[in-house]
C-alpha cells in the first residue's frame, strides 16, 4: 500500500512563497513520475506540475510556469513543489499523486494517477 502525505501548506500574502513536500511510504518512488494537482472550491482538479523519475523532465501548467518548481529527492522518497510569486488565484487544496505503474512522461490527467495524498491547503491573500 502506497501512502502519500503532503505538508507545507498555509496562508501567505500575494507575492509570497511556500514549499510543499510529499513524503511517500510503502514503495520506492524512484521509478515513478510524481505529479502535483490542485482543486479550488467549486472547480475540478487541475494539473499543476510533474517530474519524471530521474528528474529529466519537469512539466508545468502554463498558469504556474516560471513561478513554481518541482523537484524530488529519491533517497528520501519525497517530492517537492516550490511555489513563488503566489497569487490569490493559486488558492486551492494541493495534492501530490503517483501512478500505479511507471508511465511515460508526465501525464496531466488525474486518471493517470492511482495514489493521492490527503491534500494541503494553500491560501493566498491579496
Amino acid at each position: 500500500q502506497v501512502r502519500l502525505v503532503e505538508s507545507g501548506g498555509g496562508l501567505v500574502q500575494a507575492g509570497g512563497s511556500l514549499r510543499l513536500s510529499c513524503a511517500a511510504s510503502g514503495r520506492p518512488l524512484s521509478s515513478y513520475t510524481m505529479a502535483w494537482f490542485r482543486q479550488a472550491p467549486g472547480k475540478g482538479r487541475e494539473f499543476v506540475a510533474a517530474v519524471t523519475r530521474g528528474s529529466a523532465i519537469n512539466d508545468y501548467a502554463d498558469y504556474v510556469k516560471g513561478r513554481f518548481t518541482t523537484s524530488r529527492d529519491n533517497a528520501k522518497n519525497t517530492a517537492y513543489l516550490q511555489m513563488s510569486g503566489l497569487k490569490p488565484e493559486d488558492t486551492a487544496v494541493y495534492y501530490c499523486a503517483a501512478p500505479f505503474s511507471p508511465v511515460v512522461g508526465t501525464p496531466r490527467e488525474p486518471s493517470a494517477y492511482a495514489y493521492w495524498g490527503q491534500g494541503t491547503q494553500v491560501t493566498v491573500s491579496s
